[in-house]
């Protein structure tokens, strides 16, 4: 197996629900570990930093791209999010399966990176529930959960450049059926 099949890229809109679902994997499959993502955003209340996310400055970000620490990263809604490529080659390195939850951009640049990795794309069941999740989050306004709708009917265009596409109905089928590709890709 080449190394690179340990590294799973999961993506989809915002509201799709893949971080629950990746969340909802690990439990079932803790042998399966999350690359965490570094970003610019604020904390959302309940995260920590570090587990959900590294919270860095914009300057810190930046420091870190032009000394290529970051491995892929993507502008979104005015925050920074990328994942420290660190994080990612030591874990591949040591055999450990490793899921970057990252945006469309990164997932092209990761991929362009690591050729073997498994690209899987999260589609909600419809724009519908997908809006009914963003407005059930209440942690934007009305203009931020607009601009993720726009943003989440032109992320749906990239899902045929994924090697999967699944639809969240449910986050514990979801997590299997994202648990059977990996399995799958692993063995090829």
């Amino acid at each position: 197996m080449n190394n690179q099949s340990r590294l799973v890229v999961v993506s989809g809109p915002s509201g799709s629900g893949k971080d629950t679902v990746v969340k909802r994997l690990m439990q079932l499959h803790p042998q399966v570990e999350l690359s965490i993502s570094a970003t610019t955003r604020g904390m959302r209340p309940g995260e920590k930093d570090g587990v959900d996310y590294v919270y860095l400055t914009r300057e810190e970000f930046e420091r870190r791209i032009a000394h290529q620490e970051i491995l892929e990263y993507a502008e979104y809604c005015g925050n920074y999010y990328g994942t420290p490529k660190s994080e990612v080659d030591k874990r591949i390195e040591n055999g450990i399966t490793v899921i970057l939850v990252i945006e469309v951009v990164g997932a092209a640049n990761v991929k362009r990176i690591y050729p073997g990795a498994t690209t899987i794309f999260v589609r909600p069941p419809s724009y519908e529930e997908l809006e009914q999740r963003l407005r059930g989050r209440g942690t934007e306004n009305e203009e931020q959960i607009q601009s993720r709708l726009r943003r989440a009917v032109e992320e749906m265009e990239y899902a045929v450049d994924y090697d999967e596409v699944v639809v969240n109905n449910t986050v514990d089928e979801c997590a299997e059926e994202i648990y059977e590709l990996i399995l799958k890709h692993q063995q090829e």
